[in-house]
Formats: structure tokens, C-alpha cells, sequence
């Protein structure tokens, strides 16, 4: 990283040099471990340790202003934007299969299908926000902002809907059930609802307390407090994505006010370097899932149309609520214009929530799930992440 940074190696995103440095370790693994037990991607590790820091980060180190100056456009994207994108993908894959262009899935169920088309919904512009975020090239602050908010609202709409999708979902019925939307919007809301009054909490017991008299215990017991909101969320089934996020910046808009100035830096270090870090290890572990995990039911077909299935949806959903957007914007406020519509398009790669997701994907397909899922991944990461700099 220090590397591609020094010499502004744009073609070469941060995440997908990890993901290299990941698939070289997996392949030396492969030729020289037996039991590769240990470096395999397990998701429950993903989500209650690696997940949670990078998470509150985004939230506690957010840009404030120019999020919330563009609120309702990015609502509109990671709201609608994931539903559209999940059934759209859902569909054309289930189509697909239908009609015989891939095989080793259920042709016969469309739940499966939509269930593909939730988890690969989720977006990770790791690699896009990293250029983007470069001094140099001296970025848009609203595309910028559309870019950064859509991709962490978007991630727990589609987890929701994922989990949402796998209540329903049995292998012997094709049965959709209309209540998943319902379900979902009421995950998300209650969550969000719940977060900032859990943040308003934490922040009253700093404030009356002299807890700014032990430096040590300020910073420890944030993060405790913020990952027992997320751990809850979780435990009830609800989305702990959005408890966090909403946490982290209600405690960083009132609470570190009530830190000591130490507290202050420290904290903000702490969270930034520790996100960092476990944002390194998820692509290192995806990198290192290409040999150390077994896919029975690779099928190159079925990668190669949801590449393309994730492109057809990802146009269906930006440009159409990009022009809404626009229309509901009052005048003198910057639109939303077709150059930075097609970078947002573009932006779109699929990361580690994705893959994270194709893990626990149901039924006897997952296999053929997980890999081609692996495979967009790491295509959208470097190839589409490398180009990001000639289109901005």
C-alpha cells in the first residue's frame, strides 16, 4: 500500500494488491500444508471481527456535511438502488438457468436465484474511494459523498435482504413471499432508530461522568459500547451494519466533545489504523480462498453472465434514480451529471460482504455460488478498480 501510494500507482487499488499478495500465500499454502483449515474465509469471523471496526470508522471518521446535504440522494441508492439491483440479477440469473445458459443451479426455484442477487448487490468501492480520495486528482465532494454513502448504506440493505431472502427461502418450494420487503424496510428503520438513541446513551454517561480522568478507559469502553450495539443488532436478527454506522456518527458528532483531548486523537487513530488493518485481512483472505478452499461446482458461464448481470443491474438502478434525483433537487444545488452517473456506475465493484455472503449461501448450489462470486469479485476489485483513475 505504501508502495502504490508513493508512486500514485492508480492502476493498482490498494485492496487488489492485497488480494494478489492473498492468492501468491494460497498458492504456496496449497503446495506445501496439508490441512489448510486455517486459512480458510469463515464468515462468522468476517462479520464479528473483521466487519465491525471498519464499519464504525466509516461512520465516526464521516464527512458530516456533504452526507447529509445528500441524504436523500443516497438513500435512494442504497435503498431502491439494492432492491432493484437484487431482482434484476435475480431474475436474469434465473432466466438463465431456465433457458439452459447455466447449469449446476436450481432452475427451478427462484428464490435461490434472488438470493445471488442479494448478496452480490453489495458493493465495496474500497479500491474506487481510495483513488478517489487522492489529493491529486482533486475529486468531486458530491460524487465523492454519493459514492462513500451509497456503499455503506448499501451493504446493510443488502445483508437485510439477504437474511431476509434465507427466512424464506426452501429448497422443495419456488413460493415467494411478499412480506420480504416489509421485513426488510422494518429491519432498517427499527435499527436506525435504535442506533442513535443507543448513541445519544453513551454519549449523556460520558458527560456526566469523569471518565475523562482515566484516558485509558474512555477509549476502551467506546468501543465496547459500540460493538455490544452491534453484537445486539446481530443477536435479534436485525442489521447491525446500520446500528454501527448510525452509532459512530452520533457518538463522534456528541460524544467526543466528553473525551480528553488525548482521548481525542488517540481514538480517532485507534479506529482509523484498526479499520485499516482488518480491511487488509479481508482481502488477504480472499486472495487466499482462490487455493485453500475447494469449489466443486465451478462454473466459468455462470461468473462470466453474472459479471454482466451485475452491470445490466447496476445501469438499471443509477442512471434512472440519478434523473429523480436530479428532478427532486432545489435549484442552486449541484445535479448529479451523467459523468459522474457513470463513474457511480462504474464504482459499483463487489467486495468482501459479497463473498462473505456467497459463504452461506443454502441449498446444494453454494458451492457454484461462492466461486463465481469470488470470481466477480476480484474482477470488479482489479480490473474495474484499476481504471477507476482514467474515468474520473
Amino acid at each position: 500500500g505504501y508502495y502504490v501510494k508513493k508512486n500514485k500507482l492508480y492502476f493498482l487499488p490498494e485492496s487488489g494488491v492485497a488480494m494478489l499478495v492473498g492468492v501468491l500465500i494460497g498458492g504456496i499454502a496449497r503446495l506445501t500444508v496439508t490441512d489448510l483449515t486455517l486459512f480458510s474465509f469463515s464468515p462468522e469471523f468476517f462479520f464479528f471481527v473483521l466487519l465491525p471496526p471498519i464499519i464504525f470508522e466509516a461512520g465516526y471518521s464521516l464527512e458530516k456535511k456533504h452526507f447529509f446535504e445528500n441524504i436523500g440522494a443516497i438513500t435512494l441508492y442504497a435503498f431502491w438502488g439494492t432492491i432493484i439491483s437484487a431482482f434484476v440479477v435475480g431474475m436474469l440469473t434465473y432466466w438463465s438457468a431456465q433457458i439452459g445458459l447455466i447449469g449446476h443451479i436450481d432452475k427451478n426455484n427462484p428464490m435461490e436465484a434472488l438470493l445471488f442477487g442479494a448478496l452480490i448487490s453489495a458493493v465495496d468501492p474500497v479500491a474506487t474511494l481510495s483513488i478517489m480520495g487522492s489529493p491529486e486528482l482533486k475529486c468531486d465532494n458530491l460524487l465523492y459523498s454519493l459514492v462513500f454513502g451509497e456503499s455503506v448504506l448499501n451493504d446493510a440493505v443488502a445483508i437485510v435482504l439477504f437474511k431476509t431472502f434465507h427466512t424464506y427461502y426452501d429448497p422443495e418450494g419456488p413460493e415467494f413471499n411478499s412480506s420480504v420487503i416489509p421485513h426488510a424496510l422494518f429491519s432498517f428503520v427499527s435499527m436506525t432508530v435504535l442506533s442513535i438513541l443507543v448513541g445519544l446513551l453513551v454519549s449523556y454517561i460520558y458527560k456526566h461522568t469523569s471518565l475523562s480522568d482515566f484516558p485509558k478507559l474512555e477509549g476502551g469502553l467506546l468501543f465496547l459500547f459500540c460493538y455490544c450495539c452491534y453484537a445486539t443488532a446481530e443477536a435479534v436478527q436485525l442489521s447491525g451494519i446500520m446500528a454501527l454506522f448510525f452509532n459512530g456518527i452520533i457518538l463522534s458528532h456528541y460524544n467526543s466533545y466528553n473525551l480528553s483531548n488525548s482521548a481525542q486523537v488517540t481514538t480517532e487513530q485507534f479506529f482509523a489504523t484498526l479499520a485499516t488493518i482488518m480491511e487488509t485481512i479481508v482481502f488477504l483472505y480472499m486472495g487466499l480462498s482462490v487455493f485453500t478452499r475447494s469449489f466443486k461446482n465451478w462454473d466459468l458461464m455462470f461468473a462470466l453472465l453474472g459479471l454482466l448481470f451485475c452491470l445490466v443491474a447496476r445501469a438499471l438502478n443509477i442512471f434512472p434514480i440519478s434523473f429523480l434525483a436530479n428532478c427532486c433537487r432545489r435549484k442552486g444545488e449541484n445535479k448529479i451529471s451523467l459523468k459522474m452517473q457513470c463513474v457511480l456506475w462504474f464504482a459499483g465493484l463487489r467486495g468482501a460482504i459479497a463473498f462473505a455472503l456467497s459463504m452461506n449461501m443454502p441449498g446444494p448450489n453454494a458451492d457454484t455460488y461462492a466461486a463465481g462470486t469470488l470470481f466477480i469479485c476480484m474482477f470488479t476489485t482489479i480490473v474495474c478498480g484499476g481504471f477507476t483513475e482514467k474515468i474520473l
